[in-house]
């Protein structure tokens, strides 16, 4: 009995280390999640801006070509998947990668229709593990990555596309809603076809409005690739916060259940002793 108990008491103690581990995770995460959040939603003005600038010379100017705006035959396609670089956020990277795998095998038969791009660890461990080709990666972002983290992958992923090394381009993201809920999301980035039926604004441009339209696209599309890395950020900081906020409850409840064994435990030892008391001094009566 006595063995039993010290087991049950060493298994409370090891409990309530994980239990302090997952809190101070989950705190940590709520910190970087308001930073990462900020970020996201400071990012979206800015390209919301470059669109309509845009749209208004992509609407202004007749007959306007240009290799991001067309939509041709597809022969091949593009994705840029994001994910973390760490572990411990729940269903967080799992969700995305599933999707993503679901999008290839409906859509294509071999690994010669399709291009990977990737950021982050967990992302570029899949791929490599079932022999898919990657292009080009990222990892070891920081929790709060700046542009010229991503600029590489971004620009090599567009640049890609504007050559006609594939037809199409999709990012592969978690979408942030909130703490609890992030959305696995394939949004088709290029060809770029919201740019089209805005109003014409009187703008002069320099040199030419077809000179600006051919330097802004480019960067309208990597502006999106950035935004949904800060979107990935916030989801995973928000994943992470439920995933250890669930681990929290789970070791309190673990511990509430190991702690009632032990007394159990513990008042059967003590019965038995005093029966055993009760018994030895019966005898010598």
């Amino acid at each position: 009995m006595a063995k039993g108990m010290r087991e049950i008491k060493r298994s409370i103690k090891s409990k309530q280390n994980t239990k302090q581990i997952t809190k101070a995770m989950e705190m940590v995460a709520a910190s970087k999640l308001r930073r990462a959040q900020e970020a996201a939603e400071a990012s979206r003005p800015y390209s919301e801006k470059m669109k309509e600038v845009i749209a208004s010379i992509a609407a202004g100017t007749k007959g306007v070509k240009h290799p991001m705006l067309q939509t041709r035959p597809i022969k091949k396609t593009g994705y840029l998947v994001i994910t973390s670089d760490r572990g411990l956020a729940g269903g967080y990277n799992a969700n995305v990668l599933r999707k993503v795998m679901n999008v290839i095998r409906e859509k294509h038969n071999s690994t010669n229709e399709y291009a990977i791009f990737v950021i982050g660890r967990k992302g570029r461990d899949f791929f490599s593990k079932r022999n898919i080709p990657i292009v080009e990666e990222v990892t070891g972002l920081a929790d709060s990555p700046t542009f010229a983290d991503v600029k590489q992958v971004a620009a090599s992923a567009v640049a890609n596309f504007e050559k006609g090394t594939y037809d199409e381009l999709y990012l592969v993201y978690n979408e942030f809603k909130n703490a609890i809920t992030q959305i696995p999301t394939v949004k088709r980035l290029l060809p770029l076809e919201e740019v089209s039926g805005a109003s014409v604004s009187n703008y002069e441009y320099e040199p030419s409005p077809e000179g600006v339209l051919e330097v802004l696209l480019p960067k309208y599309a990597e502006t999106l690739i950035y935004s949904a890395v800060l979107d990935g950020k916030a989801s995973e900081f928000g994943a992470r916060m439920t995933a250890m906020n669930s681990a929290t409850k789970n070791a309190t409840k673990m511990i509430s259940t190991l702690t009632l064994q032990y007394n159990r435990a513990r008042q059967a030892s003590i019965t038995q002793e005093i029966s055993e008391i009760v018994a030895g001094a019966n005898a010598q009566s």
